[in-house]
């Protein structure tokens, strides 16, 4: 199992930023997508964004136009820059790595928009 580590989250005020990152602990070879979810109180986990081995990018409807994914090979670590932020994007954020015979999640970080 490869450790997946979430930092970058907390409170911030409406219409503010934040940018998450998601670091492996180690190098993980045949990555096929790396993925950000999120899980609001009392409501089911959704996909926020994902980004392929080749660099193809997807943005769930409610954070398209407001939200980058990126990643870094070198630093083993995937980022999301969440701008814009309203009161509905508080949830607890979670990274995914998938690969061909792995599925790594990290242990998720707290996102709390205050209006």
């Amino acid at each position: 199992q490869v450790p997946l580590v979430e930092s970058g989250g907390g409170l911030v005020q409406a219409g503010g930023s934040l940018r998450l990152s998601c670091a492996a602990s180690r190098n993980i070879s045949s990555i096929n997508t790396m993925s950000w979810y999120r899980q609001a109180p009392g409501k089911q986990r959704d996909l926020v964004a994902f980004i392929t081995s080749g660099g193809i990018t997807h943005y769930a409807d409610s954070v398209k136009g407001r939200t980058t994914i990126s990643k870094d090979k070198v630093k083993n670590t995937m980022y999301l820059r969440l701008s814009s932020l309203n009161p509905g994007d508080t949830a607890v954020y979670s990274c995914r790595v998938r690969g061909t015979d792995f599925d790594y999640w990290g242990q998720g970080t707290q996102v709390t928009v205050s209006s």
